[in-house]
């Protein structure tokens, strides 16, 4: 089974094929932040099975175009992409959620979000809608986000 960051890393490489054939393998490492080595070992999977024909444009440039094939499978990886994205929202709301009980129930209206990115934010948007205020202060109770995680942190005060 593939994992989920090669699904997205080809996922991307179909989009941007589809939008430019004449993209070259550079380009889409640098889309990808990956190094050119690793798109044109995804590439070869792909024209292997069957998503991807090379034609040569020029001398030295190649044109990229998606097959039917292709298509359809750019279209799945999107709907895995989209669920899979929907399932982590979920979860983190529900553990937030969770959380959220605790602290309450702890006598504490505030909060501290430790981390960034897109599960901090959920947490953020979570606590906004139980009116629980997102502070910086040392003595309130902390959700740690630690990639996709979440912790519940509700040190006691000396």
């Amino acid at each position: 089974m593939e994992s989920s960051n090669e699904e997205f890393r080809e996922l991307t490489l179909l989009e941007n094929i589809e939008s430019d054939p004449d993209v070259n393998q550079s380009t889409l490492a640098t889309q990808l932040g990956v190094a050119v080595g690793t798109v044109n070992w995804h590439l070869k999977r792909l024209i292997a099975k069957g998503y991807v024909k090379v034609k040569r444009a020029e001398r030295k440039k190649l044109r990229y175009i998606i097959t039917p094939e292709g298509i359809a499978l750019r279209a799945r990886l999107a709907v895995d992409y989209v669920e899979r994205s929907f399932s982590l929202y979920r979860k983190t709301r529900q553990r937030v959620n969770e959380y959220l009980a605790q602290i309450k129930s702890a006598g504490y209206d505030r909060v501290r979000i430790v981390g960034k990115g897109d599960v901090a934010d959920i947490c953020r948007l979570t606590c906004l809608e139980h009116g629980v205020n997102i502070v910086n202060d040392k003595e309130a109770p902390v959700l740690q986000v630690e990639g996709f995680k979440v912790i519940l942190r509700m040190e006691e005060s000396a």
